[in-house]
This record gives structure tokens, C-alpha cells and sequence, in this order.
């Protein structure tokens, strides 16, 4: 059920896809953390979430954690238990065949982004994520995507910049998430379909939003939409 007012999707439509918890069925850096238990991470956790620490403080400082050996050992926690939500390929297809631009827009990091992402065939330069070095004792998280002059939160990977670039004239700016990261974005395009605290901070504020289970019920919506008229 639409929520909020649908502006008219009369323009071509070009997609903006969080990564964890949306791509995926649970959100991967939380997974990890619960899983390998660092010491310290539940302070850093509760820290992001109260807002007391940036995304970019908050997961830069939980995987400097970990010391840059354990790299394979995550990535291969993270590879074997991450699902794929229903519907997603067949989402690539539907773009593909309307020629409709697909961005993954990920708060993750390129370690196990683009092993996970790399079956769907994906271009590099549509994935949007954080960078990671394994050169010293500690891993580090890099930024190659931070916010612009617009957006003063220091979010890491700056989704809002991102959809900037593609300006609400000639798109119809579509944004698919879940959570905390997609909140400033959600502000800025035409419909959001939602999950999660996503769905919950969209009714706040009376975006436009459309909850989804899957990639099948966006597939859906798009084949009813107006804009190819």
C-alpha cells in the first residue's frame, strides 16, 4: 500500500538499491559483528544508533577491531551466510530490458560487496560501497564516496550524493532500502520502496513510500507505471 503522495513516474526511472538488508536478507556488517564479538563493538553499535558516533566513525572504528588476518575469514562468513532476497535478478532483467539504470548504493564494504554481487554481472562503476585496506595491523575502512557539500552527516558512503547526480528534472529517482543509511536519501526522490525502520521513518514523514517482501513486488509496480507513455 502507496503511503504518502506518488508523484507521477513520468520520466525514465533510474534505481538506487541499498546493499545490506535489502540485496541481501540481513544486514552483513551486523552480522558479523554479532558473530566474531569483538570486544568493544557493542559500545560502538549502540553509538551509531544514538547517534552519538557517525556511520563513518561508528563502522570505520568496529572493523579496526579486527586485525587485517581474519579478511578471508569474514568474507567467507559473510559469503556463506548471506541469502539473496526473491526477486532480484529478475529485477536486473526488467532494467536491462527497458534500459533502465540500476546503482547499488551500499554502506558495505567492496571486501564482500563485490564477491557477493559479482554472479548478477553487475558493472563496477554501478556499485557504490566503501573500500577496505588489509596493508596493516588493523583493517581500515576507506571513503571513496563521502558526502558533498549538501549533507553535513557524515555518512561514509554518501547515498544522497550519489542520487544528486542525477537530477529530479530528467529522472524519475527511485530509492530501495531498509534502514538507517537510506534515510537521507529517501528525502530526495521521487518514491521509496521500503522495508524495516525505512517504512517506519517514511510514514514520519510522509514520503512516498511502498513497503516490499521482495524484488518481485517492485518488478510489479514498475510494469504499472506511466512513464514509458
Amino acid at each position: 500500500m502507496t503511503t504518502g503522495t506518488t508523484r507521477s513516474l513520468t520520466k525514465p526511472p533510474v534505481l538506487f538499491c541499498d546493499f545490506d538488508g535489502t540485496i541481501t536478507l540481513s544486514d552483513n556488517i551486523v552480522a558479523v559483528m554479532q558473530h566474531f564479538k569483538p570486544e568493544g563493538v557493542e559500545d560502538i553499535m549502540k553509538d551509531i544508533v544514538s547517534f552519538k558516533k557517525s556511520l563513518r566513525q561508528g563502522v570505520g572504528e568496529m572493523f579496526a577491531l579486527f586485525p587485517s588476518s581474519m579478511k578471508q575469514e569474514i568474507t567467507d562468513f559473510i559469503l556463506n551466510t548471506a541469502g539473496i532476497r526473491e526477486g532480484f535478478p529478475e529485477l536486473l532483467e526488467w532494467c536491462k530490458k527497458h534500459g533502465v539504470e540500476f546503482y547499488v548504493t551500499s554502506g558495505g564494504i567492496d571486501f564482500f560487496v563485490y564477491p557477493l554481487l559479482e554472479p548478477f554481472g553487475i558493472p563496477r562503476d554501478h556499485i557504490f560501497c566503501n573500500g577496505s585496506d588489509f596493508s596493516g595491523e588493523r583493517i581500515e575502512i576507506l571513503w571513496p564516496h563521502p558526502c558533498d557539500e549538501h549533507c553535513k552527516n557524515d555518512c561514509g558512503m554518501c547515498k544522497a550524493a550519489v542520487i544528486r547526480r542525477y537530477p529530479k528534472e530528467d529522472y524519475s529517482r527511485i530509492l530501495i532500502g531498509d534502514s538507517i543509511t537510506d534515510f537521507e536519501g529517501a528525502k530526495l526522490v521521487d518514491l521509496v520502496f521500503s522495508r524495516s525502520h525505512l517504512t517506519e521513518r517514511c510514514r514520519e514523514l510522509g514520503l512516498p513510500h511502498i513497503p516490499f517482501e521482495n524484488f518481485h513486488d517492485i518488478v510489479h509496480y514498475l510494469e504499472q507505471g506511466d512513464w514509458r507513455k
